[in-house]
């Protein structure tokens, strides 16, 4: 058999031009795409074999030039110089439509004296503008073979493969930048003394703010002091000019524009979903669309995956033996895992419709349309990146603040995201939201879907509130500008999307279901032991929920709840729940479960029907209002915690979080249910 050889090789390219796209269909990997920058904050690597050739490819971050601005392109710079020796060579995706703007990286790259293929994507839109790119003249002038690709539709991937098996990689032998006159002298010194034989090299080495690549802590960026010279950010510019100089005289002999009379879609969509008003309506309503679908059609797919999990339950405890096992799988694994699987669907939904919102070009209008609006609490544009990511996880949207240049935005950003209302609050926001909301609708809308959207509302209106705050005590650290291209909009990847969404919910459930797994086990076992109740036995078994160890622990903390409204079982899944915040319903299922003088229903009908010892009822309005709130503004995710610190490298200000969002949930809860009770 023969031995399969191994090659790695660099996927490297501005934002948005289809890099992430190109690597997917490479390596049939389901890596998130979107049609906005800064969506790969981390290098990811991919594998496939071509020709008994197994081939290794590292996905960078987008970035626009070699001088890192920000966190991500810091982590551009360094692989690609750093790891120079580790692999065979760059494979640089070039856009049809953006080829000044990418050619600028391109020629820093050659220059480096890195062995390269050119591949033009989406030459399809391109040609829907009316621009002609004639190949072989680009191709001579840049001394260099192009490959053409439009990626979404898996066309020239298999030329790219080829030509990595085939190593047709170049490697300039002579600069594409002149060094100016002014400064030649020096360099040369300046090289023959650091050893460098590569003059682009040195040029690079003077014209960087410290040392290329260094990825710097916010932590000890807030600590520095802005002591650096312009001497660098001349360099720097004087480069670009002379770059692009050269790149337009290039530029002017291959690209022929034929003249557009018709006014493209995207043109005339723009005049709406920018406008500095219609845009906010037009996002506003396809936000309520969304959350209308999230229980509108999520509701019969619920109701099977609840009905299957009763049935189950009721099946194992008519076939397994009587005894402690029985009542552990019955009554406590399998209603705590269908407690937080039967939200799966509303998950599955919410995320699909991010997705494609992301993978059309829609995201970025998004990201321009708030950039204004941002700009007053400390924000910025690129601060909606993380902020949307964060209503599907805030883990991902934490590291996305990469892509954020300015310290204290980037800061900001960080300590306010897990505000918004991520997909693991959904299963709580549902079954409370299903308790104490009627199913009455508003012109079609069901009243539950405007309290949803209301509360992804008031999770961004604390965000932005919090970060009003915070940053009259943070030092900002210079004024920043959003600088972008605005996309054309691109028919989404529907059925790509959907195996993406596929991919996350099952990470859901089986990240949530190890969790689930575990507490129920916990939970069964306080549940079925209590205190003795005969003198010839140390403990008892098989008790009544109210005389376990569980109720004991519960009541035991009562006193601190009891002025938000809340039981003793209610308090054990808001504990429980610090570990992750879907775990509260799975709690709550398995408690309800192990509940013998509870009636054979569903969960949230025995939730419905519980009701205090003075007769009032458990999950009542003020109850249910003040659990929304609580869930919308504590930190209950240890995982966010531990990313929240790796970002910012200080216990400080992780510390901080957690007390200033625990703190306000506490509160805010209290006041609620005692004005609304």
């Amino acid at each position: 058999m023969q031995e399969t050889k191994k090659k790695q090789v660099l996927l490297v390219g501005n934002p948005n031009v289809g890099k992430s796209t190109v690597f997917n269909t490479l390596c049939n990997k389901k890596q998130k795409t979107g049609n906005y920058a800064g969506v790969t904050v981390a290098s990811h690597s991919g594998q496939y074999t071509y020709k008994d050739e197994e081939v290794e490819v590292i996905d960078l971050p987008g970035s626009y030039s070699i001088y890192p601005s920000s966190e991500d392109e810091a982590i551009f710079s360094k692989f690609l110089i750093d790891e120079q020796k580790n692999y065979a060579g760059v494979v640089y995706i070039l856009e049809a439509l953006s080829l000044k703007r990418g050619l600028l990286l391109f020629q820093q790259i050659q220059d480096l004296g890195v062995p390269m293929i050119l591949v033009v994507n989406q030459i399809d839109q391109a040609e829907r503008r009316g621009v002609d790119i004639d190949i072989k003249k680009f191709s001579e002038a840049l001394g260099i073979t192009i490959i053409q690709t439009n990626a979404k539709e898996q066309i020239g991937i298999d030329e790219i493969r080829e030509a990595v098996f085939n190593n047709q990689f170049v490697k300039t032998e002579t600069l594409s930048f002149e060094t100016p006159n002014e400064h030649k002298d020096f360099l040369q010194k300046f090289a023959s003394h650091k050893g460098i034989d590569n003059e682009y090299k040195a040029w690079i080495a003077l014209s960087s703010e410290g040392e290329l690549g260094k990825i710097e802590s916010i932590k000890d960026l807030l600590a520095g002091s802005d002591t650096k010279s312009m001497v660098p950010k001349r360099l720097q510019v004087q480069e670009t000019v002379r770059r692009y100089q050269k790149v337009d005289k290039i530029l002017a002999d291959v690209i022929t524009k034929k003249p557009q009379f018709k006014e493209l879609l995207t043109e005339k969509l723009d005049k709406v979903l920018v406008h500095k008003f219609w845009g906010y309506v037009v996002f506003m309503f396809i936000l309520l669309i969304i959350f209308q679908s999230v229980f509108f059609l999520a509701e019969y797919p619920m109701n099977w995956i609840d009905d299957f999990f009763a049935w189950l339950s009721a099946f194992s405890g008519e076939h397994l033996p009587e005894g402690p096992v029985n009542s552990l799988i019955s009554n406590g694994i399998i209603p705590g895992l269908g407690g937080i699987m039967v939200f799966a669907p509303q998950i599955g939904i919410l995320l699909y419709f991010l997705y494609l919102l992301e993978d059309s070009g829609y995201m970025a209008r998004v990201i321009f349309l708030m950039d204004r609006f941002l700009r007053p609490f400390g924000l910025n544009g690129k601060s909606i990146v993380p902020l949307v990511s964060g209503t599907a996880c805030a883990i991902p949207a934490v590291i996305s603040t990469r892509n954020i240049e300015n310290v204290r935005e980037r800061l900001l950003t960080i300590l306010v995201t897990p505000f918004m209302t991520c997909s693991a609050r959904l299963p709580v926001y549902s079954i409370i939201i299903g308790l104490i909301i009627s199913d009455d609708t508003f012109l079609g809308i069901k009243y539950k879907a405007l309290v949803l959207m209301g509360m992804y509302l008031l999770g961004f209106a604390v965000a932005l509130l919090s970060s009003a705050i915070l940053k009259r005590f943070i030092k900002n650290q210079g004024k920043t500008y959003l600088v972008m291209d605005l996309p054309a909009y691109k028919k989404p990847l529907f059925g790509y999307d959907f195996k993406l969404v596929l991919g996350k919910v099952w990470d859901f459930i089986t990240g949530a279901g190890k969790i689930i797994f575990i507490v129920s086990i916990i939970i069964w076992f306080l549940s079925y032991f209590g205190p003795q109740q005969k003198p010839d036995e140390m403990v008892a078994t098989n008790v009544e929920l109210d005389h376990s160890y569980l109720a004991k622990m519960g009541k035991a903390i009562e006193p601190a709840i009891a002025p938000l409204g809340y039981d003793w079982k209610m308090g054990v899944g808001i504990i429980t729940s610090f570990v992750a915040r879907e775990v509260f319903v799975g709690t709550m299922s398995t408690l309800y479960s192990l509940d013998s003088d509870a009636p054979e229903m569903k969960v949230i009908d025995k939730m419905r029907n519980d009701v205090k010892p003075n007769g009032e009822k458990v999950f009542n309005f003020a109850t249910g209002v003040s659990v929304l709130l609580f869930y919308a503004f504590a930190m209950q995710c240890v995982s966010t915690l531990a990313v929240v610190y790796r970002e910012t490298k200080s216990w400080r200000w992780t510390a901080f979080q957690v007390v200033m969002m625990t703190g306000l949930a506490y509160f805010v809860s209290m006041f609620a249910y005692q004005i609304l009770k």
